[in-house]
């Protein structure tokens, strides 16, 4: 019987601690000296007080929280909006021709009518940059992305299997590493006589993924030690579905962030070999053909090398600067 009423109080105890939104208790003392635990029901202030007040914000929402701290991200970001945007407009809608020459207009400055001026052909140097931007970012974009595709497939092969399918993997890597990139560019205009974008295109794909599939392997090896993988493993989970499902999810941070500085990499190189000739030929124009064309009159039109020149570095250092930001809000260490 005594059990039984012992049973009867904790439960009715429990009930009613249970039943209350919040309880709390304070130590005191009786008179014969010993101590005891004295629970009272806690006030509204004190709810108040224990109320988690800190907003619940995901993986995605918090790394664009922090980004949008980062005020040089923000710009930059908005720029390469603003470029593209241009890029895709101003050929469209502009009443001055691409192509078309106007010997009458030619090397005129800066003006009203033609705001970066004039060629030595009488063509619009602004409509022609915002043209060459097409160029200059559509192949800095295809190239990331197939160096993107490749790089994460090789590099995660290579870093999950290990032993010795990724010394071999990474010895081919160090091979094709060890190459110039001058010279796929000149066996690919060999093989392919037409179309320079392709070939520059083609050019990026076979050597920037080197970069990508390095970023990919070190993360794999890293995390495929964790628990969790061993605990999908235990499961009976694929190689495959460990490695797209696991692996490669939880390494996008720094994918993402390689990704966005190839972007810049890629349109100095294609800038780079279309000056030297090796890249878009006319009459199509990049960034880098318009600052070719342009050095033959540098001393007496100036303008004509600057805009193009500024283009690119201004195209740079937005994606320099919008890179650096999303590495530290993709940063899980990082808390803004």
């Amino acid at each position: 019987m005594a059990y039984k009423n012992i049973e009867v109080d904790f439960a009715n105890f429990r009930e009613e601690i249970f039943s209350s939104k919040a309880v709390k208790y304070t130590n005191t003392e009786t008179k014969e000296g010993s101590s005891e635990l004295d629970f009272t029901f806690a006030t509204e202030n004190e709810k108040v007080k224990e109320e988690i007040t800190r907003k619940s914000f995901t993986f995605a929402e918090d790394a664009w929280r922090k980004l949008k701290q980062n005020k040089l991200s923000i710009a930059g970001l908005i720029f390469i909006i603003l470029i593209t945007t241009l890029a895709v407009i101003v050929p469209i809608f502009s009443k001055y021709s691409i192509f078309e020459t106007n010997l009458s207009m030619t090397n005129r400055f800066p003006s009203a009518a033609h705001w970066f001026g004039t060629d030595q052909l009488g063509r619009d140097i602004f409509v022609r940059v915002m043209y060459g931007a097409r160029y200059s970012l559509a192949i800095a974009f295809i190239a990331s992305f197939l160096n993107l595709i490749i790089g994460i497939l090789y590099g995660g092969v290579s870093g999950y299997f290990g032993g010795r399918v990724d010394t071999f993997m990474m010895r081919v890597v160090d091979i094709i590493y060890s190459i110039p990139m001058t010279i796929y560019v000149i066996l690919i205009m060999v093989t392919f006589e037409k179309g320079g974008f392709l070939n520059i295109v083609l050019a990026l794909a076979l050597s920037y993924w080197i970069g990508m599939a390095r970023i990919v392997r070190g993360e794999i090896l890293q995390l495929k030690q964790q628990e969790y993988i061993l605990a999908a493993r235990t499961l009976g989970a694929s190689n495959r579905r460990i490695l797209f499902k696991h692996l490669l999810p939880n390494s996008m941070s720094s994918i993402i962030v390689t990704l966005t500085l190839q972007i810049p990499s890629a349109i100095f190189t294609e800038a780079f070999l279309s000056f030297i000739g090796l890249g878009i030929t006319p009459p199509a124009a990049s960034w880098g053909t318009l600052a070719n064309d342009a050095l033959g009159g540098f001393r007496l039109y100036p303008y004509q090398l600057v805009f193009p020149t500024l283009a690119i570095c201004l195209t740079i250092l937005a994606f320099n600067l919008l890179g650096d930001g999303l590495r530290d809000a993709l940063d899980p260490k990082v808390r803004g």
